[in-house]
C-alpha cells in the first residue's frame, strides 16, 4: 500500500484535489478535519481551557474555533502548544485508519494535511504531492470561503511553509492557480502511482 501525503498552503485547493482522488476510489484521511473532531473531546477541552482560558468557549461550552484561531495564529508559542495537544492524538488515529485500509486491501491511500511538513507528518507517508497556487488566488479563495479578512489569511499563510519550501521536499507538484487545468494531471499521477504499486 502506498501512502501519499497531499499538502499545500491554505487556499491552494488541496482539498479539491483530494476529492478528485476520492472520486477515483482512493481513501483519503483529512487530517485537518480529524483534528477538529478532537475539539469536542472533553479531555482535550480541559487542556485547552487550562492553556487558553474560557475566552475560547461559547455559551454552550463548545470550542469557538474563530476565537481559538485568533489566539494561536498571532502567537507561535501558543500555536505550538495547541499542536502538542492535538497532533499525537491525530497520528494515533491515522495509524488506526491505515490499518483498516490495509485490511481492506487498499493499494493507495492519502493523508491530506496543510502542515504535512511543518508538523513532521511526512514521516508517515511514502510520497508527497504538493499543490501550489498564486498567493493572491489563495488569499481571495480563503477570504470568500471562511468569511475572514486579508490580514487573518496572511497570518495563517505566515505560519506555514512557502510553496518553494514544500516543493523542494515533494515528489510531485501540481499548480492550481486560476486557469490551470489540473484534472488531467491528477489522473496521470493516479495512474503512475497504481503502476508503481503493482511493480513493488
Amino acid at each position: 500500500m502506498i501512502i501519499l501525503g497531499l499538502t499545500g498552503g491554505i487556499g491552494s485547493g488541496k482539498s479539491t484535489v483530494a476529492k478528485v482522488f476520492e472520486r477515483l476510489g482512493v481513501p483519503v484521511f483529512y487530517a485537518d478535519d480529524e483534528a477538529k473532531k478532537f475539539l469536542f473531546d472533553e479531555r482535550v477541552k480541559k487542556k485547552l481551557l487550562k492553556q487558553y482560558g474560557d475566552i475560547i468557549f461559547d455559551s454552550e461550552n463548545n470550542i469557538n474555533k474563530v476565537e481559538l484561531a485568533k489566539i494561536v495564529f498571532t502567537d507561535a508559542s501558543r500555536l505550538q502548544k495547541l499542536n502538542s495537544i492535538l497532533h499525537p492524538l491525530l497520528l494515533h488515529e491515522f495509524d488506526l485508519w491505515c490499518n483498516r485500509m490495509q485490511n481492506n486491501n487498499s493499494q493507495l491511500v492519502i493523508m491530506e494535511a496543510a502542515i504535512l511538513f511543518e508538523a513532521n507528518f511526512s514521516v508517515k507517508v511514502d510520497k508527497v504531492l504538493t499543490i501550489i497556487a498564486n498567493k493572491e488566488d489563495r488569499i481571495k479563495r480563503v477570504m470568500k470561503r471562511d468569511k475572514v479578512n486579508r490580514e487573518q489569511v496572511e497570518a495563517r499563510i505566515n505560519h506555514q511553509w512557502s510553496d518553494a519550501e514544500r516543493a523542494e521536499k515533494s515528489d510531485f507538484i501540481i499548480d492550481n492557480s486560476d486557469n490551470n487545468m489540473i484534472l488531467g494531471k491528477i489522473i496521470e499521477l493516479y495512474d503512475q502511482l497504481k503502476i508503481e504499486n503493482s511493480t513493488d
